[in-house]
This record gives structure tokens, C-alpha cells and sequence, in this order.
């Protein structure tokens, strides 16, 4: 392994694997963690026969805190590498009326949990050594459209991706300045396995971005300099309009007196 290794989550098939293909081919040796180890195999085995890198494997259920632990621990002591791709994550709880706890538990650690501690392994090392890597050293967090539209799907899901997006902001805050990129990425609708061939006949083509479409433009916008890349929007602007609106609430967030609305009521 040379001091460019990439660590990607949920690297054995679709939006991961597509991370693994596209870093391999950019000359950087890889990591590929996901739970089902003879998938990772195949994948190595082809990326470097194809590329020439480096590629370990590694099983590992991240939702399980003794499988997490271990990548944490990689993620902390391994000096080569200098990305980590946040892919590994569930969807699919259905209503929150019909939910089944332990489902949503599991989607919970996985989405969140796992995230934020994979994070937290690899940041400090990162940052210590920022200008060492020039400014590469890479935090990519696969979140969804779904966290600013939570209103529009299940319960569970888009709250999840909503820390995930907040997350990688607050990470780009603290880390961006001691020279490290940190980049939330929105996919919409992708044509993964996370969707059955049924379901995915029932949306409009025009909604459903191919896999490989989705990483390209994600690593293109890595490569602008995102902290937000979302492949499908065509105006950047109306995310920044966004932005700026919820900039301006801050200096009303925090007051020393209730808003008059709330005094009013309480007053009659």
C-alpha cells in the first residue's frame, strides 16, 4: 500500500463499488470494506488486474460495533491512508406505523453510527498531517436528496441522511482550514440494488440517474471543490439561495425573549 489508499464502505456492488472502480483508475491502492467478503474478492481481483493497485479486503458489518471497531482502529493507525469513502448505508424501513424497531435500530448504526465514528478515526490523523498530503486527505460522505426533502419519503431514512448532510458540513468547518476536504454527497433516485426492477419500472425515467453517472459527477464536484455535490441539480444557485435563506435565520435563532407571537397568547 502506498500513502494514497482510499477506505470505501459498502464497496461490493453498485454505488461503492463504482467509488472502487473510479479511485483504482485514478492510481489510488484501496480498502474495500462491506459485508459480504467474496463480492470484495471478485471486485479486487478485477480492479487490479485491470488498474495495477493495490486492493485489501476486508468483512466486516458496520453495524455491529465490534466490525466497526476494527475499521476504526485501520482508520486510525494506518499512515497510507488518506480518504475514506462513507458509502456503506439501508434504506427501505417502510412507515414508521408498520416499522420494525430492530430494522430501524440496525439503519440507525449503520447510517449514522457508523458514519460518524469512521469520521472521527480518520479525522485527526488527517489533520495533523494536512500539509503533508497537500490538501488531499478526504472525507466523501454519500448521503441523499432525501435530507432536504424529508417530507417526501419515509420517516427514518431522510432523518439519517439530514445528519449525515449536517455532519459533513460541520466537518468541513473544523477540518477544511487544517487542510482537509470533506465533501456530502446528495444522489437522487440511482439505479442500484436498493431498488427492485418492480419499483424502479414505476418511476419516471427522467428521475433515475445511472450509478455510474452519479459517482462521476460526485467525484467531479469532489474535484471542484464541493462541500455539497448534489449530480442531478442544474442550477447550483438555487442550493446556495437555500443556503443564504437559512444563514439568515441565525441572528433570530437564539434571543433573549420569546418571539411577541408566544407573548401574546400567554398575555390573553
Amino acid at each position: 500500500m502506498n500513502a494514497k489508499t482510499y477506505l470505501v464502505t459498502g464497496a461490493s456492488d453498485g454505488i461503492g463499488a463504482l467509488y472502487a472502480d473510479r479511485l483504482a483508475r485514478r492510481g489510488h491502492d484501496l480498502i474495500l470494506v462491506a459485508r459480504r467478503k467474496d463480492k470484495l474478492a471478485e471486485l479486487a481481483a478485477r480492479l487490479e488486474a485491470e488498474t495495477g493497485v493495490s486492493v485489501e479486503v476486508i468483512g466486516a458489518d458496520l453495524a455491529k460495533g465490534e466490525d466497526l471497531l476494527h475499521v476504526e482502529q485501520r482508520l486510525r493507525e494506518d499512515a497510507s491512508i488518506i480518504g475514506l469513502v462513507n458509502n456503506a448505508g439501508i434504506a427501505n424501513e417502510g412507515t414508521i406505523l408498520d416499522a420494525d424497531p430492530d430494522y430501524l435500530s440496525g439503519m440507525i448504526d449503520l447510517n449514522i453510527r457508523a458514519v460518524t465514528r469512521l469520521s472521527a478515526a480518520i479525522a485527526p490523523r488527517l489533520a495533523e498531517r494536512g500539509p503533508e498530503f497537500g490538501g488531499i486527505g478526504t472525507i466523501i460522505n454519500v448521503t441523499s436528496v432525501t435530507a432536504l426533502m424529508p417530507e417526501a419519503f419515509t420517516a427514518v431514512y431522510p432523518a439519517t441522511k439530514a445528519y449525515v448532510l449536517a455532519f459533513s458540513e460541520a466537518l468541513a468547518a473544523e477540518l477544511g482550514p487544517k487542510g482537509v476536504r470533506v465533501q456530502a454527497v446528495l444522489p437522487g433516485i440511482t439505479r442500484t440494488a436498493i431498488w427492485t426492477e418492480e419499483k424502479m419500472a414505476q418511476l419516471p425515467a427522467h428521475m433515475v440517474m445511472e450509478a455510474e453517472d452519479m459517482v462521476d459527477a460526485a467525484l467531479a464536484g469532489l474535484d471542484m471543490g464541493e462541500t455539497v455535490t448534489i449530480p442531478a441539480l442544474p442550477d447550483m444557485a438555487q442550493y446556495e439561495a437555500y443556503i443564504a435563506a437559512r444563514t439568515a435565520l441565525r441572528p433570530n435563532l437564539s434571543l433573549a425573549k420569546p418571539a411577541a407571537r408566544y407573548r401574546a397568547v400567554v398575555a390573553n
